[in-house]
C-alpha cells in the first residue's frame, strides 16, 4: 500500500467529521440564527467546557475563578483536629 493511500485513509474520518459538524452547525444556524459560544462552568464537576451561551447569560470569566472555592463532594470537609496535629509533626 502506498504512502498516499495510507495518508488518505487516516485523513478521511477526520474530514468526514468536519463536514458533518459543518452541516450540523449550518442547519442550527438556519433554524436558530447566530449563536454565541464560550466557556460554561459546571459546578458539579468543577470544570469548564465550550457551549452555546444564551443572550441573557454572562460567559464564564477565568479571571474570576478561584479554585480554592470549589467544594469537592468526595473530599471530606471537616478534618479531625487530632489528625491535623499529627500531620504537622511529619
Amino acid at each position: 500500500m502506498s504512502a498516499q493511500v495510507i495518508a488518505f485513509l487516516i485523513l478521511l474520518p477526520i474530514t468526514l467529521v468536519f463536514i458533518y459538524a459543518g452541516i450540523h452547525e449550518f442547519q442550527r444556524y438556519k433554524s436558530e440564527g447566530k449563536a454565541s459560544y464560550g466557556l460554561v462552568y459546571d459546578e458539579e464537576s468543577g470544570t469548564t467546557h465550550v457551549s452555546g451561551i444564551a443572550d441573557h447569560e454572562d460567559p464564564y470569566d477565568p479571571d474570576d475563578f478561584d479554585p480554592n472555592n470549589y467544594n469537592d463532594p468526595e473530599v471530606k470537609n471537616d478534618i479531625d483536629p487530632q489528625d491535623e496535629t499529627e500531620l504537622r509533626k511529619v
